[in-house]
């Protein structure tokens, strides 16, 4: 299963805000046996994220959109989703209702921040999804996200999107396996066996050079589980492990 992800926000671009969504969903969906295969950051600009959800809906199995759905005017990522597929934007009413309750308990339990602040939330946008999308609600989070065919829409908010990917994580499941070899040894000296075990095994193999704290990886992952153990155990056998 191949998966594009698709983090919105131009305070990413600007690097205001760091992009742990993409390492988070990166390891959640490689753990799952997906292959996530491109990793995009774009503005909060409704007609880019409609371009590149049309091209990635097009060329994977699976799109992951996370950050800008919430209620606020640069909050346009549902909009392009929606532009994406010739969809309007709707408001169903029992996702509208759902977040009605959700703002007047709110309100209740914070009677105080309410007084002090004129919280004008606007629910229609925060309940908006694109015509015939399955929304998404959780929560931890107060705007709904959505499903539509295979593009999943998250919030930007790591806890938030955390809990909500939790809903939608079986929709990944997937045959691809993964085993780590940790080494000493310089990259520079693991060149031959990598290229090696990539030919004789029929696998993908990465090595990544060691920090100053940390010792180096070989990667060794495929499909097949008995080609990917064979080809971890040809290199164990064959390069400095810890």
């Amino acid at each position: 299963m191949d998966v594009a992800l698709l983090t919105v926000g131009d305070e990413l671009l600007a690097g205001d805000t760091e992009n742990t969504n993409a390492s988070w969903l990166g390891r959640q969906l490689t753990a799952a046996g997906a292959t996530v295969t491109r990793v995009l950051t774009v503005p909060d600009d409704e007609s880019v994220i409609a371009d590149a959800v049309a091209r990635y809906h097009e060329a994977f199995d699976a799109v992951v959109v996370t950050g800008g759905i919430g209620g606020t005017p640069d909050d346009v990522t549902k909009a392009g989703v929606a532009q994406a597929f010739g969809r309007s934007l709707v408001v169903p009413d029992d996702v509208r209702a759902h977040l009605e309750a959700k703002a007047d308990a709110f309100a209740a339990d914070n009677p105080e921040m309410v007084d002090r602040y004129d919280m004008d939330l606007d629910l229609d946008a925060w309940a908006s999804i694109p015509a015939g999308g399955q929304a998404l609600l959780t929560d931890e989070s107060f705007a709904a996200g959505c499903v539509v065919e295979d593009v999943y829409v998250l919030p930007g908010i790591p806890e938030e999107l955390k809990a909500m990917y939790a809903t939608i994580a079986d929709a990944f499941d997937g045959d691809r396996t993964t085993e780590t070899i940790h080494t000493p040894a310089p990259e520079g000296a693991l060149v031959g066996y990598v290229t090696t075990a990539r030919e004789k095994f029929g696998v993908a193999v990465g090595s990544y050079p060691r920090k100053a704290d940390t010792p180096g990886r070989v990667t060794v992952t495929g499909t097949d589980p008995a080609a990917v153990a064979d080809a971890a155990e040809w290199l164990r056998e064959r390069i400095e492990t810890v």
